[in-house]
């Protein structure tokens, strides 16, 4: 049973209290990320019952957390790299965009398979799975400012985290069946692993084009 607390929380994702003077930041946006970190089991209950539109999602929660990964890595590259300006502005913005599209992607793919494992078709609460797990892999996005492997191998880890997040929140968000709460997640985590190899590719190809551009238009200028 939910608490009086928790039923003040559900209207994070309800929007702003005051169209007039919106906050720039949620004041529960902290909560919300200490929450789905720290106790997912109890957290998931609690974002399953939300009221929220696939908009609010995005807007107030995911384009907030998932610009932390980029603006690190272009920051980071931008002071120990030589690589153009606004190729590495650019290779952020990519980027942005690319890990943004990727969730909304698995959102819908959660909601096409759900049936295939006796779980309820509601895109809103598919894209809540897919928002809210990916929320440790954008917070330790900050660790992109650390140059060198170190990231990549803390963001292994964090996708196993993630895999669990997923599987505590099946049941509450998606109605699956205990029994196969383990099969859908193995799923989803094949799934994610390709649309993150889909969109690493994309990134490193768009990057490597402008930097290339970026090396043209300077030799052009040289001449």
């Amino acid at each position: 049973m939910l608490s009086r607390m928790d039923y003040e929380r559900i209207s994070f994702m309800e929007g702003p209290m005051s169209a007039e003077n919106p906050p720039v930041f949620d004041p529960g946006l902290v909560d919300r990320v200490k929450g789905i970190i720290l106790r997912p089991k109890y957290e998931w209950p609690i974002i399953a019952a939300e009221q929220a539109t696939v908009k609010s999602l995005f807007q107030r929660y995911a384009m907030i957390l998932a610009a932390i990964g980029p603006f690190a890595t272009v920051i980071s590259k931008l002071v120990s790299d030589d690589d153009a300006v606004l190729s590495v502005i650019l290779y952020g913005f990519v980027s942005y965009g690319l890990n943004l599209l990727a969730a909304y992607i698995l959102g819908i793919v959660i909601d096409g398979v759900a049936h295939n494992f006796g779980s309820e078709k509601n895109i809103l609460q598919s894209m809540k799975l897919a928002v809210y797990a990916m929320t440790p892999f954008w917070i330790l996005g900050i660790l992109n400012l650390i140059p060198g492997d170190a990231p990549a191998v803390i963001s292994l880890l964090v996708g196993v985290y993630g895999a669990y997040l997923v599987y505590c929140g099946l049941g509450p968000l998606k109605q699956t069946p205990q029994d196969k709460q383990l099969v859908f997640t193995i799923v989803l985590v094949i799934v994610w692993g390709l649309l993150t190899a889909v969109v690493a590719g994309l990134i490193l190809a768009v990057f490597m084009a402008f930097s290339v551009i970026g090396e043209g238009a300077m030799s052009f200028a040289l001449d």
